[in-house]
């Protein structure tokens, strides 16, 4: 209804000014910060993009994780697939058929691994019969010194029901039976690591210029040429890596084997080629595997025989460690000692038993690629390059020319001292 005046009459209706806003229409500033509150158009696609990459990474991440087992049984597939490289190239130089002669490599290497552990294992199950077998009389020698030091009554059939009785043999009982199954199956596990390796390795060798063929396919010819020298140095270090190694464990087994035949310990030839392979090729656990098995079957000799034996292993380990391998190492891999001993304890770090195996020649051949491109200069013929002090003004400094003044300066002051003491003198004389 249209409003009125007090008359009853109708009050007219004046127009809005020109400008004002009609009523009921939102004004302009309210439209604008409508307008300006809305989500960019970019930032749902960052998000959903950032999104995206944290994804993929999480993936890439657990895939990683996941197949870490089977990368490294491939990479230490390649660096033996390296290490027989020179042999089958020179029976594949000759006439025979690269696969073949991968075959022929192998089946020198299965025959000769399975002709050691068959050695042995007899040898081992012997000296465990003989162990077992003569155990009771150990036993009696033992608790007739302790009688006679301790001034003791023990008997033997009271230790051995003592023992049987005991709660810790029989908790230990108890869990070698529920732990069978697991030795099993890590004793399966261990041979399908070993069938990996063996199938990975043998496809490296035997394909060698496929592989190296379809990964030059990828690359320009620059590349190509860069990619085949550091496959070729690969080959080169990696070789002389085992050379170094089979090298260091002919001496040790010669030295372990003068030992053993000194001592008079049986299977004297066996043991020191146990000791030298197994304490060059195993890492880090591979020089306590190699001493306790020569210990053990010392023991069976006579107990002190053992003590000696282990003595013998600790020196010979620090000479080999200090002395024998940078040597050796640095000669055949080209490398310097303290960078072979770091390298081997960085891969320990990094990958374990399989980094201390494969640092030296991986570290020699990288080493070896980029010297390739390191430009270097003529030293100049200073006394100081040789560790000698240069000796002259240049190197005296401001400290030995303070030194020699302050020498010289008792010197001064009492021959100063003296000439005025003489004038004073025929001063007052005159």
């Amino acid at each position: 209804m249209a409003p009125t005046d007090d008359t009853g009459q109708t009050a007219p209706q004046h127009a809005p000014p020109i400008g004002t806003p009609a009523p009921g229409r939102p004004p302009t500033e309210a439209a604008a910060g409508a307008t300006g509150a809305r989500m960019p158009r970019w930032l749902p696609r960052a998000m959903v993009l950032a999104l995206a990459l944290v994804a993929v990474f999480q993936l890439g991440s657990w895939a990683f994780h996941q197949l870490i087992g089977l990368l490294l049984n491939i990479l230490i597939a390649f660096f033996l697939a390296l290490a027989i490289e020179p042999a089958v190239s020179w029976m594949a130089a000759r006439g025979l058929r690269r696969g073949f002669a991968t075959l022929l490599v192998f089946l020198g290497l299965l025959i000769v691994a399975a002709g050691f552990v068959t050695l042995l294992g007899s040898m081992l199950a012997g000296q465990i019969i003989t162990m077992v077998e003569g155990f009771p009389g150990y036993l009696d020698s033992v608790i007739s010194w302790v009688n006679h030091t301790f001034h003791t009554e023990l008997r033997r059939v009271d230790v051995q029901e003592g023992v049987l009785r005991s709660d810790w043999l029989r908790k230990y009982v108890q869990n070698s039976a529920a732990g069978v199954l697991d030795v099993s199956a890590q004793v399966l596990g261990g041979l399908f690591q070993l069938l990996t390796i063996a199938l990975f390795s043998f496809y490296f060798a035997a394909d060698g210029p496929r592989l190296r063929r379809a990964l030059c396919s990828v690359l320009p010819p620059a590349r190509q040429a860069e990619v085949l020298r550091a496959w070729e140095i690969a080959v080169d270090k990696t070789g002389g890596y085992i050379y170094s190694r089979g090298l260091m464990a002919l001496i040790s087994g010669i030295a372990h084997y003068i030992l053993f035949q000194a001592l008079g310990v049986p299977y004297a030839p066996v043991l020191g080629v146990w000791v030298g392979l197994v304490s060059q090729f195993i890492p880090t656990i591979g020089t306590y595997l190699a001493g306790a098995l020569p210990m053990l079957i010392a023991f069976t000799v006579a107990p002190w025989y053992a003590l000696w034996v282990l003595v013998f292993v600790v020196v010979y380990q620090q000479f080999e460690n200090y002395m024998l391998q940078p040597k050796l190492t640095s000669k055949t891999v080209d490398i310097h000692p303290a960078v072979a001993f770091g390298s081997v304890i960085a891969g320990t770090a990094l990958l374990g038993a399989v980094g201390a195996l494969i640092a030296i020649p991986a570290v020699a051949t990288l080493q070896a690629f980029l010297g390739a491109y390191v430009k270097r200069y003529a030293v100049t013929d200073d006394p100081r390059v040789h560790g000698h002090r240069r000796r002259g003004p240049a190197v005296d400094g401001s400290l030995t020319r303070a030194w020699r003044r302050w020498v010289r300066q008792p010197e001064a002051e009492a021959s100063g001292a003296g000439e005025a003491g003489v004038g004073t003198t025929a001063d007052g004389s005159s």
